[in-house]
């Protein structure tokens, strides 16, 4: 064998070598490293264990080429031109390991600080964008390419880029301050100025998703929903207080009726899901209405979209105690007021003289 087929055969073996303790390693010092992992009480062991798991072999196979192009009996020229493409592929592998451990990460902070919400995609993509901009300058450093007239030319024809793309940017900033501020959370049910009702979806780079109850999509560019009158129901905290308006009889026992519209209410909210046991329900009369003596019963849903069951299933249950107690929902009556009979026939009714 020639001195030649030997350095290829070492660049070669050189190669293997690296593959297969990069596969080694991730097939029992990973594997041995994820079952201790798994008894500990916090993730993040596991969440960097995964990001590594996936860019070993990556990392394993650059070394290997940067190694037996090191061995083989190639010219410095082509030696130097292939360390410099394993470092770049190097830091590319490391952009996208740090874009998955940040994404991860951000994941997990914005579930425990918004009580399992997840996190929105403008930040996770601004996220993303910053690490990877930033592997973007180091691999141009790399390659020799001076960076410096490049953050210059950026920055000039930033003014021009911001004018031709006013709406967009103004809508860029207003997901931003949405995403920091957060008056609103992925999951919120929400009611726009405009009228529509429904849970949001996503706040993206440009606009925010509302998935409506008969599951239609509102998009909502960022910046007006920066600026409009938002009701949000999940906020300060998903609880909502249902408001029920009865009337019943003049001639009814008003302390009756609300000792048992109140039993029928607790009853309620201690059998259905979507009332608060906790809540004690309470009646407010409020009007002498045209047929009625009106008031207000007041429960507790344990969020907005529970109100309608629990609206339902109270309905059905106090008209059928009330029938049973016999207490009467009056029917709206009117009385009319009509002349005498002698005045529709052409008589003097007495006393019209005057």
């Amino acid at each position: 064998m020639t001195p030649l087929q030997q350095q290829w055969l070492l660049a070669g073996g050189a190669l293997l070598a690296a593959l297969l303790l990069g596969f080694a390693i991730r097939g029992t010092v990973l594997n041995r490293l994820a079952r201790l992992f798994a008894r500990t009480d916090t993730d993040l062991d596991d969440l960097l264990l995964a990001v590594i798991r996936r860019h070993l072999p990556i990392w394993a196979a650059l070394a290997g080429v940067a190694l037996a192009a090191r061995l083989a009996p190639l010219s410095e020229r082509v030696a130097l031109t292939t360390d410099r493409l394993c470092a770049v592929g190097l830091i590319l592998s490391l952009c996208f390991a740090a874009a998955g451990l940040g994404a991860g990460l951000l994941e997990r902070y914005t579930r425990r600080a918004q009580a399992g919400v997840a996190a929105t995609s403008l930040v996770q993509n601004v996220l993303r964008v910053a690490i990877f901009a930033c592997g973007a300058l180091l691999v141009l450093a790399n390659l020799g390419v001076s960076i410096t007239p490049l953050l210059t030319a950026l920055g000039v024809g930033s003014l021009a880029v911001a004018l031709a793309l006013q709406p967009t940017l103004s809508n860029l900033f207003a997901g931003i301050h949405l995403a920091l501020a957060r008056p609103i959370h992925v999951g919120d049910f929400v009611a726009l100025e405009s009228g529509q009702e429904g849970h949001v979806e996503d706040i993206g780079w440009r606009a925010t998703t509302v998935r409506a109850l008969a599951n239609n999509r509102v998009v909502v560019p960022n910046a007006r929903l920066a600026d409009m009158v938002l009701t949000n129901y999940s906020q300060p905290e998903p609880e909502q207080a249902v408001l029920v308006q009865v009337g019943v009889s003049y001639d009814s026992d008003l302390p009756r009726v609300e000792r048992v519209t109140c039993e029928v209410a607790r009853e309620l909210l201690r059998e259905l899901p979507e009332g608060v046991p906790t809540f004690e329900p309470f009646i407010r009369y409020h009007t002498f209405g045209d047929s009625s003596i009106n008031f207000t019963v007041i429960l507790r849903a344990t969020a907005h979209t529970a109100r309608y069951l629990l609206i339902h299933e109270f309905v059905k249950r106090l008209h059928e105690c009330y029938r049973r107690e016999g207490i009467e929902i009056p029917f709206p009556q009117r009385v009319m007021h009509g002349p005498s009979r002698a005045a529709r026939i052409g008589e003097t009714v007495p006393g019209s003289e005057r």
